[in-house]
Formats: structure tokens, C-alpha cells, sequence
């Protein structure tokens, strides 16, 4: 029974299986610590990782841990939330500061004081200040959303996932997924200028001459750029073929692929 408590908290947290035990472990010898009310004495317990067996010491001398009460047992049942508590933090912390930078997607939850707040996971929420969201787009509950994850931080008591949709990372993490020779870096994107909510210019060049860059990026009858003007709510994208000459590029910027 216990074995099987245990695979369900690392399964639904996400927890390293060992950690719980000694979760469990530690828990229990506050427990023993609670009942004889001694912080001298050398406690171990120790749980069978197979059978789910507690075995508790004080002392060296063997104790029934089932033998406690009631008030010590509801001092492992506080320390054992704060300890998974604090793993699934730790968890949730590893698990996206490694994913910073990349896209994300989301369903919208709420508006509190302006932030968005979108639901990235069941037990995982992300929060987006007004200063990355696009000026003049509201979103409804529910509605499924594309962010940028643009920082992760980790406080005493929560991890704070910080999303963006203005950020100009959040353009060319779009193009990745969707123009798949940019992906394989046979087009890459050389300079992209930004202002949220209103228009884009990006000049790209291609490593392989054979490709198009600019119609690579615009898509069969404009499919590919229609995806990302779509995610962004109608913003203008512009792209064009880059150059090394500023006068051509410039002239080139005057003259972008209609989208």
C-alpha cells in the first residue's frame, strides 16, 4: 500500500520515486522526534523501497512507528507536504529553465490585475505581464495560446514562468515551426525588427542557392506566413532577401513580399 502511495505522488508530481521515500523517511523521524520529544537521541527510519516495510530506530533500539499517535502523525503529514511541496517546485524549475526561449502552448485561465494567466500544464501555470502581451488582444477563457517562455524564476514558496508574445524571439521561434528549411537552417533570419501588434520586417538569406529564402518563408499561396499572421492576431509581417549592401537592403525593405 504504501509502495503503491508513493509511485502515485512521484507519477502525479513528477517526482524522482526515491525522493519521496526519503520525503517519507525524513517525515517520519519528525514524527518520532514529536513523540519522545528528544533532539538528541540518533532517529533513523528506514523504508523498503520493494515491500514498503518501515523499519525505525531510536537510539539503535527497534520502535513501532504505528505505536505514535495521533498529534506526531500529524507532524509527518506536514512535513511531508512541504517536503513534496518543495520537490515539485524544484521539478517544476528544472523542467522549464531548460525550456527558456523556446514556444510554448497554452490555454488562457484568467486576467489578475492585467497579467494573463495561462495554464501550461495540470499543475504548471504561466504568467504574462501586459508588457508582453500585444497591444490592443484580449483572450477568452480557455482559448489556446502560443508564448514565448522568457524567463524562469524561483521564489521560497512558487516558480514564477514568465511568457511573452511581444518579444522578437517569439517571431522566430514562429518561423522555426513554421518554415521547416529555417528549422534546418538552410534559411536563416539576419536581421528582424519588431513592433508588437502592428508590423514585422525580416530579411533572411538562404546557405543553399537553390532555395528562395523570401518564398521559402511565404509559403505555397502564402500558407506558411498565413499560420504566423494568424497566431498573431493580423499583424504585418514583411519579409526580405537580405543583403550585405544597406543600400539594397533598405531598398529591399521598401519593396517586401506582400503577405
Amino acid at each position: 500500500e504504501l509502495v503503491r502511495i508513493v509511485d502515485n505522488i512521484a507519477r502525479d508530481k513528477n517526482i524522482d520515486r526515491e525522493s519521496v521515500f526519503v520525503d517519507l523517511e525524513e517525515a517520519m523521524v519528525s514524527a518520532v522526534r514529536k513523540h519522545f520529544g528528544e533532539s538528541e537521541s540518533e532517529i533513523v527510519v528506514n523504508i523498503d523501497r520493494a515491500t514498503g516495510q518501515v523499519n525505525a530506530f531510536k537510539d539503535n533500539e527497534a520502535i513501532d512507528i504505528s505505536q505514535l499517535g495521533r498529534i506526531p502523525a500529524q507532524t509527518a503529514k506536514q512535513v511531508m507536504i512541504q517536503k513534496i511541496r518543495a520537490d515539485e517546485r524544484d521539478s517544476i524549475y528544472a523542467e522549464f529553465v531548460q525550456r527558456k526561449g523556446e514556444i510554448i502552448s497554452g490555454s488562457v485561465v484568467r486576467y489578475e490585475g492585467g497579467t494573463l494567466i495561462v495554464n501550461l500544464s495540470h499543475r504548471t501555470e504561466g504568467f504574462m505581464p501586459k508588457g508582453e502581451q500585444i497591444m490592443g488582444q484580449t483572450h477568452r477563457p480557455s482559448e489556446r495560446l502560443r508564448c514565448l517562455i522568457l524567463d524562469v524564476k524561483e521564489s521560497s514558496n512558487q516558480v514564477k514562468i514568465i511568457l511573452s508574445r511581444t518579444h522578437p524571439n517569439f517571431i522566430r521561434r514562429l518561423f522555426e515551426l513554421e518554415v521547416p528549411e529555417i528549422a534546418e537552417k538552410i534559411i536563416e533570419i539576419r536581421v528582424l525588427a519588431r513592433e508588437a501588434g502592428y508590423r514585422t520586417k525580416v530579411a533572411v538569406a538562404s546557405l543553399d542557392e537553390k532555395v528562395d529564402p523570401v518564398g521559402a518563408c511565404v509559403g505555397v499561396r502564402g500558407s506558411r506566413i498565413k499560420n504566423i499572421v494568424d497566431e498573431l492576431g493580423g499583424e504585418k509581417i514583411d519579409i526580405v532577401r537580405w543583403n550585405e549592401s544597406s543600400q539594397v537592403l533598405v531598398a529591399n525593405a521598401l519593396m517586401p513580399a506582400k503577405v
